[in-house]
């Protein structure tokens, strides 16, 4: 009795995956009409969240290894100004309300 060679192909090709682009945002005029204080707050916590995300895009995922000189070195390699000691504070704040 002779067995037949069986050969398998898939009932379906995956799907080839397509290469994505970032497009950054559009940019939209903040309201007026706020106080001073407001803009600051609003722009230190923008600036907090892109260093939280470029913090764990490198591998830094616990506060306790986010010191203010990795965060300020990452500020600077991604081309964003030097973090205040506030912003520091915010940025492993939203890595530790991140987990």
């Amino acid at each position: 009795m002779a067995v037949a060679a069986v050969t398998t192909k898939p009932l379906h090709k995956p799907p080839a995956k397509k290469p994505q682009t970032k497009k950054p945002l559009t940019k939209k005029p903040l309201p007026a009409g706020r106080p001073r204080e407001w803009y600051i707050s609003h722009n230190r916590r923008l600036k907090a969240m892109r260093l939280a995300i470029a913090l764990l895009d490198t591998g830094v995922y616990y506060p306790s290894t986010a010191t203010n000189d990795k965060i300020r070195a990452t500020a600077e390699s991604t081309g964003i100004h030097p973090p205040s000691d506030t912003t520091c504070r915010m940025v492993r704040a939203l890595i530790r309300y991140g987990r």
